[in-house]
């Protein structure tokens, strides 16, 4: 399916474009001193004529059948991309983080580091990140690496997602 640059979308989002909409799929998790898991992930990217997109992203186990079980998290937040290339996003997760990121756009390649993450009394120890997203064949696949609970910087989180 081509894609098409939707009517209203500001210029400097067109690197981004191809984001835009719901994604749904699954993915797996895994981190020292946890099982490793499997879940199921929408993700919504939308825009509003600003120079910015709304990031609107849901996690939930899944039964044998596939279906959403409960919730495991969620996360919502801007994507700021810049004339050059750049991009800064700012991301709030309901277990007490606020997290901004800094990266770069290469294509249908997205480079993020964590620049800043605070974090509520109750939240876990959280303290650095990395993603990377892609387009590949028409799917946006993600990955997530963190820094937690005394461990160094190591993969976490990854998945497949296609267009709703």
């Amino acid at each position: 399916m081509a894609f098409e640059i939707p009517d209203g979308l500001h210029t400097d989002l067109y690197g981004l474009a191809w984001m835009i909409g719901r994604w749904e799929g699954r993915g797996k998790g895994s981190y020292p001193g946890t099982e490793d898991f499997d879940f199921g992930q929408q993700i919504d990217f939308a825009h509003n004529g600003g120079n910015y997109l709304h990031y609107l992203s849901q996690t939930f186990e899944v039964g044998e059948d596939g279906r959403a079980v409960r919730p495991l998290g969620m996360e919502t937040g801007f994507w700021r991309p810049k004339p050059d290339g750049a991009l800064e996003v700012v991301l709030c997760q309901p277990e007490g983080y606020a997290e901004v990121w800094y990266g770069k756009i290469t294509g249908a390649k997205i480079e993020l580091a964590t620049d800043a993450v605070v974090r509520t009394a109750t939240a876990d120890e959280y303290t650095a990140g990395q993603r990377l997203y892609g387009n590949v064949e028409g799917d946006l696949l993600w990955t997530f690496d963190k820094a937690a609970g005394g461990h160094d910087l190591q993969n976490h989180l990854w998945a497949r997602l296609r267009r709703a």
